[in-house]
């Protein structure tokens, strides 16, 4: 059965407390300066204002977000010109949080308690404990969304998911991952009511254990205007929900991970600071070579299971994405056909005769004048046959059909969706959806048409290796792209043998009602259908094991430099 809240337990002698009482209990028993760093979507007022009233001592309290630098002063330093000027992206900024100040404050007199310096750049105040209160991305964009959230360091104004996505993340991120091995405490305040503590030593203990054995994330479903409904009616999540039209399995800038006893004794942390505490456990010292920290898979669902087309969008070639938008690897993408059938569609690549010109004052006019297209004009389409992959280089115009349920299948990056044609339809408010055409129409692949879109990025498996009841077949590989897709077939009872050799692996049960993941050293993982398992580099030798009957089992991996050619680096 799939499991929403997949948890782990915490490493022997963590400290974990819950609610206001018990985490206050965490504080120092003498004088001292305690710092609490976090995002700005964390509810900063309650947060000091029950550390206050459950603390022993006498509490002092500063949030330091009333010290920021002007809001014209942040806006200069963290966007350039022509970036405030783009309506859809900017370049990821590369500012520390020190820039949000003109002069950090200084507390030089004795302390006769506790002096609790809070909000985001806490912690570069002089200081004797460090705490973080951390909230889940997803809750900063649905508040920004919702008109309900501020920017960073632009308390008090109204916040845009631009800044949100391209300036608050990577300048907290950043400063979170650098701040990860000095944490004495990780607080989890998504119920404001009953906040989770974690001690920073276990946190740590954790993620060593956690870097060294499979371990999956927890999901979480968002709704759009195209969404369906397969992830409410198969998997049970969000009934109430609008619909379920982004399954975010593993996106590794959002994922988390939680570690605890039980629903109401767990904190959820970060996925990506896996890779920044033990980056060669994780990825493999190759991967980390060429990525750095970063993870460089993603696993996702788009559901339009009951749901509308996505819009016809493609993704930034590599210079682009590295010169124009700040990322060191670009989009590439593929489409596993979870659920579909040959009367479902998928939109891809450019048909032979496709005119350009004609395509182009075709989008401006939906855009502008909303002038509806035939998208099929310009771009083929495929029968969306269920188990098939399509492969999506970057600068290739795509688009999953209603009713499909797509695993995709991707590089990390995952805000960069360039539109060409969104079927004229409205938000949620009822505004017309962001196209970005421009960026869409500086980014297209011209070169790969017609039947070479149909021999390069439609590709027929083939068997790798076959075993006692199952096989290995490889499902997509292209030389510009920097990892591949496999797939595992088994019969009911079939146990394939498979090693990491160095190398992460991502799996998903894409058929059947689920596998054991078996390790060498002994750890075994339940994997139920639609279910994604990161297993580490680490891992080394591995076993799937069918259970209940057959299965099928979807595998990702960075491939080897020599096959790929150039780094994407």
């Amino acid at each position: 059965m799939y499991r929403l809240d997949p948890r782990y337990p915490p490493a022997p002698g963590t400290v974990l407390a819950d609610g206001w009482e018990a985490v206050a209990a965490q504080l120092p028993s003498e004088p001292a300066v305690v710092a609490i760093e976090g995002p700005p979507a964390a509810d900063w007022q309650t947060t000091a204002a029950r550390l206050t009233a459950a603390c022993s001592l006498p509490v002092r309290a500063l949030d330091i977000r009333t010290r920021y630098a002007s809001p014209a002063v942040v806006r200069r330093r963290t966007m350039s010109a022509p970036d405030a000027d783009d309506p859809y992206y900017c370049k990821l900024a590369e500012n520390p949080l020190s820039d949000l100040f003109d002069e950090l404050p200084r507390d030089d007199g004795d302390l006769e308690g506790l002096l609790l310096v809070y909000g985001p750049g806490a912690s570069l105040v002089l200081h004797d404990v460090l705490w973080y209160a951390d909230l889940p991305k997803r809750y900063a964009e649905s508040a920004v969304t919702a008109g309900e959230a501020e920017n960073l360091g632009l308390p008090g104004e109204r916040a845009e998911l631009k800044r949100l996505f391209y300036v608050d993340w990577p300048m907290l991120d950043r400063h979170r991952d650098a701040v990860v091995g000095q944490l004495d405490g990780w607080v989890d305040v998504q119920d404001p009511g009953r906040p989770v503590f974690l001690d920073g030593d276990g946190l740590r203990a954790s993620y060593a254990a956690l870097a060294r054995r499979p371990v999956r994330t927890r999901p979480f479903f968002n709704s759009t205007p195209w969404g369906g409904h397969w992830g409410q009616r198969v998997l049970g999540f969000g009934p109430g929900a609008r619909n379920t039209a982004l399954g975010y399995e593993l996106i590794a800038p959002e994922a988390g991970i939680l570690i605890g006893h039980g629903p109401d004794a767990q904190a959820e942390v970060p996925f990506q600071l896996l890779c920044v505490l033990h980056p060669d456990e994780v990825l493999g010292p190759e991967s980390h070579a060429r990525f750095g920290t970063s993870f460089p898979i993603r696993f996702d669902y788009l559901d339009t299971v009951g749901g509308g087309n996505l819009s016809v969008h493609c993704h930034p070639k590599e210079p682009y994405m590295r010169e124009r938008f700040g990322w060191h690897y670009t989009q590439h993408e593929t489409y596993y056909m979870t659920l579909g059938s040959a009367d479902t569609r998928v939109y891809l690549g450019l048909r032979e005769d496709a005119d350009l010109a004609l395509f182009r004052k075709e989008v401006e006019e939906a855009a502008h004048d909303g002038v509806p297209m035939e998208p099929a004009d310009h771009v083929m389409t495929f029968p969306a046959e269920q188990g098939r992959l399509f492969m999506i280089p970057a600068g290739t115009p795509h688009a999953s059909g209603a009713g499909n349920l797509v695993l995709e299948i991707s590089a990390t990056p995952y805000l960069y969706s360039l539109r060409f044609y969104d079927w004229l339809r409205p938000d949620a408010d009822g505004n017309p959806r962001p196209l970005p055409y421009e960026h869409g129409l500086a980014n297209l692949d011209t070169e790969r048409r017609g039947e070479a879109v149909a021999r390069d990025l439609v590709q027929e498996p083939y068997v790798l290796r076959r075993g006692d009841g199952w096989c290995e077949e490889l499902l997509g590989a292209l030389d510009e792209m920097f990892y591949e897709v496999r797939r595992y077939a088994l019969d009911a009872g079939a146990v394939a043998a498979d090693d990491t050799a160095g190398r992460f692996h991502v799996l998903n049960v894409v058929e059947g009602e689920g596998v054991t993941v078996l390790t060498a050293a002994g750890e075994r993982h339940a994997l139920s259908y639609a279910e994604t398992l990161t297993v580490p580099a680490a891992v080394g030798g591995y076993r799937l094991e069918s259970r209940g009957g057959p299965a099928k089992v979807v595998k990702a991996l960075v491939r080897d430099r020599r096959a790929t050619g150039a780094s994407p680096s």
